[in-house]
């Protein structure tokens, strides 16, 4: 029963990730800036998890700890979400969609440097396809890096990347504390620099120029994409196995293209057919394939696969 409640979680997570390439488009830049949008979502959320929090839990966290839960907040919050939504007011829900289920490859990479991961042929196999995926990508058709949509890619990638960096230091914490002490902790650390960012083009917003539609936008984006979003990742990692969290992020490219193209917002290419074919097959690579070790690093956990992403 614990498992299909998680599993139910992670479906709805990666049903809101999915939709939110897309709602967010309606949203920015025409009516709010990607850094404005930012601070809205990270500060409601904030409040949320410490609400949420302060009923629950009410779990201290140790002084030494601190400045790492700083540095999650730096690359979880700040880096990650600024980086994704001024990405993804330049660039298209596909080529986002598909950029960001890199992070596992990029997980591995991370852990590997870091002694968490060992490699075989497989995973060197997966991270050489999904990096031709993403060149393709970032590339565009003939490899044209002067793309419209270059900037808003090469954002988006950099996203990615900041959040895989997140996933692997945020791994001890997630061991010494309640998920939820630890996120609360994430959004505050990263609510000051996200609102220096963003209260300029939060000052610019013209309220008054929303629509009904666009106020359900914006509420989709905070609630679901931001709080119930966290909220159902974490309380699935406590039932299932970190692997199977990550499995679910391949949904995301599939419901993006899905609601973009129903909607008018987008179309298939051949190169986005391709690039979503080299990526696939990458992060299952990665993923999934080759337990056999290659060059092995000393085991520092029992479950070291767990890094793969979490």
């Amino acid at each position: 029963m614990k498992n299909l409640r998680a599993h139910i979680y992670l479906f709805i997570v990666n049903l809101f990730y999915g939709a939110g390439f897309t709602v967010s488009k309606m949203v920015m830049p025409q009516f709010i800036k990607p850094f404005g949008f930012i601070l809205i979502r990270v500060s409601l959320t904030t409040l949320l998890f410490f609400v949420l929090h302060q009923f629950w839990i009410k779990e201290k966290v140790e002084k030494k700890d601190l400045l790492l839960l700083a540095a999650c907040g730096l690359f979880g919050v700040v880096i990650n979400q600024e980086l994704f939504f001024l990405g993804l007011s330049i660039t298209t829900p596909i080529n986002a969609s598909l950029i960001m289920i890199m992070t596992p490859i990029l997980v591995f990479v991370i852990s590997f440097f870091l002694s968490h991961e060992s490699v075989t042929w497989q995973k060197i196999a997966g991270l050489l396809l999904g990096s031709a995926g993403a060149l393709i990508i970032l590339g565009g058709k003939g490899f044209n890096f002067n793309g419209h949509t270059l900037w808003g890619d090469f954002c988006v990638l950099l996203n990615a990347t900041s959040f895989a960096v997140y996933l692997v230091i945020v791994r001890p914490l997630m061991k010494k504390y309640h998920p939820l002490t630890v996120i609360k902790w994430v959004f505050f650390f990263g609510l000051l620099p996200v609102f220096l960012f963003g209260i300029h083009q939060f000052s610019q917003i013209e309220w008054g120029t929303f629509t009904p539609t666009i106020w359900l936008c914006v509420a989709f984006i905070v609630i679901c994409t931001t709080f119930f979003a966290y909220l159902l990742n974490i309380l699935a990692l406590r039932e299932v196995h970190s692997s199977v969290v990550g499995a679910y992020i391949y949904l995301q490219p599939v419901i993006a293209t899905i609601i973009s193209i129903s909607l008018g917002k987008d179309h298939i290419t051949s190169e986005k057919v391709l690039s979503a074919a080299l990526i696939f097959s990458g992060v299952y690579f990665v993923s999934f394939a080759g337990k056999p070790r290659m060059f092995a690093k000393p085991e520092t956990e029992p479950d070291s696969d767990d890094m793969v992403l979490e």
